[in-house]
Order: C-alpha cells, then structure tokens, then sequence
C-alpha cells in the first residue's frame, strides 16, 4: 500500500472517530441560546476527538496492523457519495433541531418571564403573516352558497370548530354539529342559530377519545343515507402530561385497553370517523371534500412509528405536533387512494387565541395577547377550502391563509418520512379495530 492510500485510509477511519462531551437533546450542537436574564450566549460543548476511538491509538499495535485495522473500517466504493450523505443528514438534523428548540422553548415559556429571543426569531414571519391576513383575500371567493349541502365538524363548540359551523351556516349549509359535552353543545348550536338564521343546524353528541363511541356514532349518523358534502376533522387536543383513554379497541383489548390521549383523540378518532363515512362521501361526490385542521407544529417532526409514545419521557408537544404530521400525511394517502370524487386537503389556521389555547398554553396566549387571531380567522381558510370548486384546490395540499403551503422546511428531513405512511395506517386500522386493508 502506498504512502497515499494510507492517508486515504487513515481519513476514512477519522470519521468514524467517536465525540464526548456531547449536548443534550436541548441543545442544538452548534447554535447558541440566548440567555434572557443574563444577556449571554450559552453554547453547548464542542464536538473534541475521542483518541479510544481510533484504530490508530497509541498501543494499538505496529503500523501495518494499525493500516490493516483501518482498511477493515475503511468505506468501500461510493465514499464520497457516504459522505456527502452524512453531511446532509447532519444538516437536516440540524435545521430541524432549531426549529424543534424555537417551538418547544416558545410554548413552554411562562407568561411571567419576557419572550426569548429564540422564540421571537421562530415567530417573526408568522406573526407577520398574521398580520397580513385577509389584505390579498377575494371578496367573491367567499360569495359561494352552500344550499342543500350537508357538513359535518367536529369539536364544534368552540374555537376553531365553532367558528367554522357558524361560516359554514351562514353559506347556506345544513351543518351537523359534533360535541363531546351536550350542555355546552346546545349553547353553541343556539347561539349559531340565533346568529345565522339558519335553522338547518344539528347536535351530536359523541366522545372522541373513545373509539367505540366513534364506531357507534358512524354506524347512526351513516343510517341516514345522506350524501356527506363536507366533513371537517378539526378535534384537536395537547395534553402535556401521559393520559390514557378508559378503553381501547376490542382487538386489542387483551393486549392493551387503553390509548395515549392525544393519539386517540388527533389521530384514532380522526382516522376511524373519516374511513367510516366515506360511503356517505362517495354518495357526494364529485363535489365532496375532507378538511382535516393541522397545525404548523408538524414542520419540525417527521412521522414516526412510535405512535403512543411509549418509548422515552413523554413529551406532550412533541407527540402534538407528530400527531399533526400524521394527519397531513393521512391527507395526502386518503387523496392517492379515493381520488375519484372526494378532495382531501389539510390546513394551518395560524395562531388563533382559542379555549383551547388559553387553557393549556396559558403563557403563549397572554404573551401574544393581541397579536392573535381571532376564531373567524382561523376557521377562514377551513370556510374558503369548503367553499371553492374543487379544480382550484390542489388534492392532498396543504393550506395556510387561503393558498397552498409547503408541507415541509427545508433541510427539515421530514420529506422522506412520509414513505412509511402505508406501515403507519396498517397500525392505526390495528389499533382501532378496524379491518386490514387488502
């Protein structure tokens, strides 16, 4: 072996060199926080060579056995594609890890601190967005009737939900209201009555942490035989800490009867309502359409498999925002598979100061106080996807303020997760009870 293919060797070997002292998952190697009450700038340990991770190391034999050992852990063919492949990799992980400090530090920040400089560089164009909203909008994109059409929404109470119940009411809609408490669900469909004039407004009552009450509310609702023009998945939850649901599916029932909570309600729920309606919106088409709302949390997860959480410490943001990558995979596989007659699309609503928010991110809301947008502009883009004939609208697309939005950050390494999403739905038809697909 030449002098020359020795230090090819030896450079090939120095990247499998080992790293101590390395950053926790807080820390994005190589980016610098910012420290609000000191004013400094905290970095995390630089990467340094671990000499035991070498083959060349002192005492680890002659140099012909040292060359040896490296021509065993040497690359082969392609070193510089591997390379280049890992290089990417870093960055991806990178980027991602960024956005995933931005999100995580912004929604846990407690209202009694000041905003940290992270979570204002992650939210100046969005907040700027808000800003924006509405000034490039269409007055007669929103002329469209709805007459003689059915919608259903679901978690319709309140927030986003309510806001788009009402929208879609006072297009002419008979809108069938679906609520988990029936108390607060009769003050809902009253107010929008009383606000729309449109009587055409129904209750149903179903808890959606609850598979079997899904099932059950798909088996009556879909007895009526009525084409189904609009459904709207809008249900949504965050739940910090590890809850679980009082029953699972009966398929599972022996192995394990209970569901993270926020699985079930963003995902199992989702899922199982929208594949058990599907008659009905077959019987509507070529004019039928599923809205699923989602959030832009999604942008710093990829789809994994681990769909409960069940390995590591639970962390119910980050399970929040996986969910969201979920269903904005889920549009874009229900779009492939029923492409005939049914337009599937996901959407951003932005950040709209709802109950929801309010309760659990008490921080986040009183922080942006003002800057928020209300219920009706949230539910604006959910209204506007209803509303428009479905060649304006892109199948499987993802919208943010009334026009389609990337799915993905770039270098973000999320794109490529979205191959899994077969393996993804045979897990959650398992976990819900639900046939296989042939």
């Amino acid at each position: 072996m030449g002098l020359r293919d020795q230090l090819s060797v030896e450079r090939a070997s120095c990247m499998r060199i080992g790293v101590t002292n390395t950053p926790s998952l807080d820390w994005e190697q190589g980016s610098a926080v910012h420290d609000a009450e000191t004013g400094r700038e905290d970095r995390p340990p630089r990467r340094v060579l671990d000499p035991t991770a070498s083959p060349l190391r002192e005492g680890s034999g002659t140099k012909k056995e040292a060359v040896e050992c490296c021509e065993e852990q040497a690359p082969g063919p392609g070193t510089k594609q591997s390379f280049l492949a890992r290089k990417k990799r870093g960055r991806e992980e990178r980027e991602r890890g960024k956005a995933k400090m931005f999100i995580q530090k912004f929604l846990a920040i407690p209202a009694v601190q000041p905003l940290p400089e992270s979570s204002r560089l992650f939210l100046k164009w969005n907040l700027a967005q808000e800003g924006e909203h509405g000034k490039k909008f269409r007055e007669k994109d929103m002329q469209i009737r709805l007459d003689g059409k059915n919608c259903l929404v679901t978690g319709a109470n309140s927030g986003i939900g309510f806001a788009t119940a009402e929208g879609l009411a006072s297009h002419g809609a008979t809108v069938y209201m679906l609520c988990r408490s029936k108390e607060r669900g009769e003050a809902a469909l009253n107010q929008i009555r009383s606000k729309t004039g449109n009587e055409n407004v129904h209750l149903e009552i179903c808890d959606l942490s609850s598979i079997n009450e899904v099932k059950s509310f798909a088996t009556k609702f879909t007895s009526m035989d009525e084409p189904l023009h609009v459904l709207v998945d809008n249900s949504g939850l965050l739940e910090h800490k590890r809850e679980t649901t009082a029953e699972g599916s009966s398929f599972f029932f022996s192995f394990c009867n209970k569901l993270e909570l926020n699985f079930a309600v963003n995902v199992a729920a989702t899922y199982t309502l929208t594949e058990l309606v599907m008659p009905l919106l077959e019987k509507a088409a070529p004019d039928a359409r599923v809205i699923t709302v989602a959030s832009g949390g999604m942008y710093t997860e990829p789809l994994n498999k681990d769909l409960q959480f069940s390995e590591g410490n639970f962390d119910g943001t980050l399970q929040y925002a996986r969910n969201k990558r979920i269903q904005v995979a889920l549009t874009e596989w229900w779009a492939e598979k029923y492409n005939k007659g049914v337009g599937f699309y996901s959407m951003h609503p932005g950040w709209a100061y709802t109950p929801g928010v309010a309760k659990i991110l008490p921080g986040f809301s009183e922080k942006l106080s003002g800057n928020l947008r209300s219920n009706d502009e949230g539910a604006d883009t959910v209204v506007w996807l209803a509303l428009q004939p479905k060649e304006k609208l892109s199948p499987g697309a993802f919208y943010f303020d009334r026009a389609e939005a990337p799915k993905h950050l770039k270098f973000a390494g999320t794109m490529s997760s979205h191959s899994q999403i077969n393996s993804i739905v045979d897990s959650i038809r398992s976990i819900c009870g639900l046939p296989a697909l042939g």
